[in-house]
């Protein structure tokens, strides 16, 4: 499989966006629902509201580590915004639905300290949201080797000169 790159920088955001044929408020569920955020990103646990942090478990990683999140916002079903720091950086999440006809659009927004590494984050973000649509379609699951390195030139080709 050569899945083709979608995200993109604006400024220091890195934006990249799905669309569903299904209302918000399932699409919602499988950003917000533990069950389900299990079948493509991990399971969380805690006490879910903004402000509260949660502890995420990063299912597709090495050792499936558990991370904590923080929610600065949650607004059902509309907007949810995390954020975490951990050996890699500071991860500083906006995830935006809009629905239109039964059609709902996920907007991802990483929002950046840098773009020095988004040759290494885009590609990761790339997969997690295949695997959303994947685990959404019963279909099964992206190959991270498919995305890492292939895409590292699309994503750093949009940094900045200098």
């Amino acid at each position: 499989m050569s899945p083709t790159p979608t995200g993109r920088l604006s400024g220091d955001d890195l934006v990249l966006t799905r669309t569903f044929r299904a209302p918000v408020d399932d699409v919602w569920a499988s950003l917000t629902e533990s069950e389900r955020t299990a079948r493509w990103f991990g399971p969380w646990q805690g006490d879910a509201a903004p402000g509260n942090t949660i502890k995420v478990q990063m299912s597709q990683e090495e050792g499936a580590p558990w991370t904590d999140m923080t929610i600065e916002a949650c607004e059902p079903p509309r907007r949810l915004a995390l954020s975490a720091v951990d050996e890699y950086g500071s991860w500083d999440l906006d995830l935006v639905l809009t629905e239109s006809g039964g059609v709902t659009e996920l907007r991802f927004t990483q929002h950046l300290t840098g773009t020095e590494n988004v040759g290494e984050v885009g590609p990761g973000w790339e997969f997690y949201l295949d695997a959303l649509v994947a685990s959404r379609e019963g279909a099964p699951a992206p190959d991270f080797n498919d995305y890492f390195p292939a895409m590292k030139e699309h994503f750093e080709s949009q940094r900045p000169a200098g």
